[in-house]
């Protein structure tokens, strides 16, 4: 019998890189989830409150594509803005795409704990329903 909580994450082994597991109830839940499970893999956030707000629209041709471009824009904003998502919130956006909406802090604001991510790798990538939810499973190029 499963007995994980409704919603989560985790890290498993991986020669490498960093592998991340997530599910939700929902498809956008499970993104929101992996997001978390992707910031968690390098950074200890601690007292760190979201300093601003950003949102985005996500488009593609699968769900696995929306998922990886959800990843890889927190590895674009860490690299390119300096900041972080310390919330998610994401919904359909009734086209089969995804509104993004973070609360953000920059990183100089989290303790960096491990090895910061440089992509998203699609081997093994999985996402889909899962029983009552959804799950993915996400390796990360560190």
């Amino acid at each position: 019998m499963d007995r994980r909580p409704e919603r989560g994450h985790r890290c498993v082994p991986h020669t490498a890189d960093v592998r991340i597991e997530a599910w939700a109830p929902t498809r956008e839940a499970c993104v929101a989830e992996a997001v978390v499970a992707l910031v968690d893999t390098f950074t200890d956030p601690g007292a760190a409150r979201p300093t601003a707000e950003r949102e985005f629209h996500v488009r593609a041709e699968d769900d696995e594509d929306l998922l990886v471009d959800v990843l890889d824009e927190v590895i674009f904003r860490l690299d390119t803005a300096g900041e972080l998502p310390l919330r998610t919130e994401v919904a359909d956006d009734g086209d089969g795409g995804l509104r993004v909406r973070w609360h953000t802090v920059d990183t100089d604001a989290v303790e960096l704990i491990g090895a910061v991510p440089k992509a998203v790798a699609l081997h093994e990538l999985r996402f889909g329903p899962d029983g009552p939810g959804w799950s993915c499973a996400v390796t990360l190029d560190v």
